[in-house]
């Protein structure tokens, strides 16, 4: 007996000493899915599988990592967070208020970012999102201001944060809204030291810039400030797997010592879901996923000196899988070839060249092209009545059309109705076009990664990639 509690002490004493001496991750990814719920994600992979024409999923590649959890979302303010309260948690490990940035509920007191923790500790580090680098989420992690909605002034505190690499659709609101002769914040950006790239064209041919800011391409002449949704994209467009993929680039120098933590929001999840567009929906998960393989290639080549953890700061829509008749429709979804912003658009072009003399055969043709309706999505007699008395609603009659607004978009009725129709048909189903207070998913691999299971709240989890990568406030 007493040789068997020797072993044990000695036993316990190896462990503590591995303990101790098991090195931090070098390099830190912290991919967050803006709207990500657990049924966006679960319903994502029933789509794919069903794509293949059969039942069961086909899983992302982050949903297949080793370390699972879930985390609850509410805010200093709110059981329903929003983006702000969100964002703010899961980069500095403390609630506050909605609509608040960086700051406790004080809207005084600065919380310090697991970002600029990690960059204080040496780390270079790498700022990234699909929407404007000046929103909600991206901004949480170098900025402090009581408001999400102050653009510029949060857009002034992007290069005093020092941080090597930033990148996104484009910046809101570049003037200041109150004084037209505040200098432009891409030329604040430029006089403080860094290089902006515009797409990633350009971004390959760049040579020995230490500061950089990649956007689009044609920034200032894009549809919206974000880039443009994965369903939309056309070839040239910037992706997120592209701005993971140059975030990787400048950022990596295996001189460096301590490594270097990226930040990767797919921020487009949220959009999709506010509008309750499924497809949209759908693809921007799996785009999310795309980038999130680009840092697992990195993660295989460097297993013991990375970590990679993936979360999400709220759901959105209350997304339901399923309307109640035991089944799933969610292959219907594969014949959208455009988001409802997009064929928004299309409707607009039409106006434009028919000068708003649109005929019942053009909307037809195009709701053909775009949706498969009638020939690849059967439609009721119900839903083409619909559709068509829409039609004379918005283009024979003499009242001002009144568009369908979700927070991010102003979209034509005839293309809500389109949208809702198919997912409908989908046999999906969105109670709400706002957040909801559901759990969100936590997924993780490498380094660290057993530290992310079970339910936890969403501040626990920087806390828990400073610790164990050694990162001090």
């Amino acid at each position: 007996m007493k040789r068997q509690r020797v072993y044990s002490f000695l036993l316990i004493a190896l462990c503590l000493c591995t303990t101790c001496i098991a090195k931090a991750p070098k390099y830190v990814f912290y991919f967050i899915g803006d709207g990500m719920g657990l049924n966006q994600v679960m319903s994502t992979q029933y789509y794919l599988k069903q794509c293949e024409g059969e039942l069961g999923i086909t899983p992302l590649g982050f949903a297949q990592f080793p370390y699972t959890g879930i985390a609850t979302s509410y805010s200093g303010s709110s059981d329903v967070t929003d983006s702000a309260a969100g964002g703010t948690a899961l980069a500095t490990g403390c609630k506050t208020a909605n609509g608040v940035i960086g700051m406790l509920t004080d809207k005084q007191t600065p919380a310090i970012s697991i970002a600029q923790m990690a960059h204080d500790y040496g780390a270079r580090v790498g700022v990234t999102t699909s929407v404007t680098i000046n929103h909600a989420t991206p901004s949480s992690f170098y900025a402090h201001q009581k408001s999400r909605n102050d653009y510029y002034e949060i857009g002034l505190q992007l290069p005093v944060s020092g941080f090597e690499f930033f990148a996104g659709g484009s910046l809101a609101e570049n003037t200041n809204p109150d004084d037209k002769s505040a200098p432009k914040l891409y030329d604040v950006i430029e006089e403080a030291g860094y290089t902006i790239v515009r797409g990633y064209d350009e971004y390959q041919k760049l040579v020995d810039a230490d500061k950089v800011v990649l956007i689009q391409k044609d920034a200032a002449a894009a549809k919206e400030d974000a880039i443009p949704y994965a369903i939309d994209a056309r070839e040239g467009d910037l992706t997120l797997e592209q701005i993971t993929e140059a975030a990787i680039d400048h950022l990596y120098d295996k001189r460096h010592k301590k490594g270097f933590f990226l930040m990767v929001e797919g921020g487009k999840i949220d959009y999709a879901c506010h509008a309750n567009d499924a497809a949209a929906m759908f693809l921007e998960t799996v785009n999310f996923d795309n980038a999130i393989q680009i840092a697992y290639e990195f993660y295989k080549q460097h297993p013991k000196e990375t970590l990679i953890v993936i979360t999400a700061d709220h759901e959105t829509g209350g997304f339901t899988l399923g309307t109640g008749s035991y089944a799933l429709n969610f292959s219907a979804l594969q014949y959208q070839k455009v988001s409802k912003a997009g064929f928004s658009r299309i409707i607009n072009q039409l106006r434009h060249d028919t000068k708003d003399n649109v005929s019942w055969e053009q909307i037809k043709a195009a709701l053909k092209e775009n949706f498969g309706f009638w020939d690849t999505v059967k439609l009721s007699e119900r839903d083409e009545k619909a559709l068509y008395e829409e039609y004379q609603r918005s283009f024979t009659g003499d009242k001002k059309v009144q568009m369908a607004e979700s927070l991010y978009f102003r979209d034509e009725p005839i293309s809500a109705l389109a949208v809702k129709i198919i997912d409908r048909i989908a046999m999906v189903s969105w109670p709400i076009t706002s957040h909801s207070a559901a759990y969100v998913p936590v997924f993780a691999v490498g380094n660290g990664a057993e530290q992310f299971v079970g339910q936890m709240n969403n501040i626990d989890i920087p806390m828990k990639i400073a610790k164990i990568a050694g990162y001090k406030k």
